[in-house]
């Protein structure tokens, strides 16, 4: 059956039995269609929003606690544990600070350790403008005085990896040594990604000689990604994971409802997508930065090959060690590893 797609054009149908029917049918694939986000939400959901909650999930890890703090105007969600010198770990899309919670215990065991949900993330706050990672460095050192600490070490991975880099930096004086995770600071090979998957490869697992970047031009729009995908970001989400873990079952139901929770409304798609959207300007900052002197240290999975091209050139004192076996999300899929990596080259 044709049906005219605009519902108002029903009124103007000739025949009232012709009309009944048309737009009874119509009507009908329009709820369907409109419910389908909320219906994919329901179905899926395992855990209740309380059970998802930092208060919830923290019960899971003896010795540490949530706080927040009001830095650089904004407020930020952080996860505080152990004894020692401070270690402060920043996150990357489509996560939170729970994304470490594999490594935070052994980590704890030496360090004080402090996982931050950076401007736009999880429980912290969500403001407007701000996303750049030269001002979300200064969140992160505005942080760190704050608890009271002089020096940390500064260790970020994907979005969380590019705000540590721009912490040592701009606060070269506040970061004792730096640990990226898979993921450098947006340069000018951020510029050059690929709008079209070379031919032959494929878009739902990663080819590491030929990546393709899809969610770097989706994330670009403003204003659109709220509207597709508030109720529904788990889509999105779930697709990311599928393309870029090596092994899909180093994420649990739990950990993927905590990530979709903490973005599955327009302020979190909106908010997550701003770090995207300041690419442009990070670039910009970038190419003004001097070397950082400080040791530094890139975990790679996918992205060993592009840590070791790009570190040197910003950098005088680099590592760049493989964890085999392991997809974009190191800490998840090989925790013991990547943790073991990280304790060798601070101490």
């Amino acid at each position: 059956m044709k049906i005219n797609a605009n519902p108002a054009n029903c009124y103007a149908m000739p025949s009232f039995n012709l009309l009944f029917k048309k737009c009874l049918t119509l009507l009908l694939m329009i709820t369907l269609g409109l419910s389908a986000g909320t219906v994919y939400a329901q179905s899926t959901a395992k855990y209740s929003k309380a059970e998802l909650s930092d208060a919830a999930l923290i019960k899971s890890l003896p010795g540490f606690k949530n706080a927040y703090a009001e830095v650089n105007g904004v407020k930020l969600h952080y996860v505080i544990g152990g004894q020692g010198e401070p270690l402060v770990l920043l996150p990357g899309w489509p996560q939170t600070w729970w994304s470490f919670h594999q490594i935070m215990p052994q980590l704890a065991a030496k360090y004080k350790v402090i996982v931050v949900d950076i401007r736009g993330m999880g429980s912290s706050g969500r403001p407007e403008s701000g996303y750049d990672k030269k001002n979300m460095a200064k969140d992160i050192n505005d942080l760190i005085h704050t608890l009271g600490f002089q020096k940390a070490f500064i260790s970020g991975h994907d979005i969380g990896a590019q705000v540590a880099f721009a912490v040592a930096a701009n606060y070269p004086e506040v970061t004792a040594k730096l640990i990226l995770m898979d993921v450098p600071h947006p340069d000018d090979t951020f510029a050059a990604t690929l709008m079209l998957p070379a031919l032959g490869t494929p878009t739902d697992k990663l080819d590491e000689n030929h990546p393709f970047l899809w969610w770097f031009a989706f994330n670009q729009m403003k204003g659109m990604p709220e509207k597709l995908l508030a109720g529904r970001v788990r889509l999105v989400q779930d697709a990311v994971f599928k393309y870029l873990l090596y092994n899909e079952a180093a994420l649990s139901e739990l950990d993927r409802e905590v990530y979709a929770a903490a973005y599955d409304s327009p302020g979190g798609v909106r908010a997550g997508n701003a770090w995207y959207q300041a690419f442009p300007q990070d670039i910009a900052d970038y190419k003004n930065y001097n070397k950082v002197t400080m040791p530094v240290l890139g975990i790679g999975g996918p992205g060993y090959n592009w840590l070791n091209y790009v570190l040197p050139n910003k950098a005088t004192d680099v590592k760049v060690v493989k964890v085999e076996g392991s997809g974009h999300f190191v800490a998840e899929e090989k925790p013991k590893a990547t943790a073991d990596f990280m304790i060798d080259f601070l101490k």
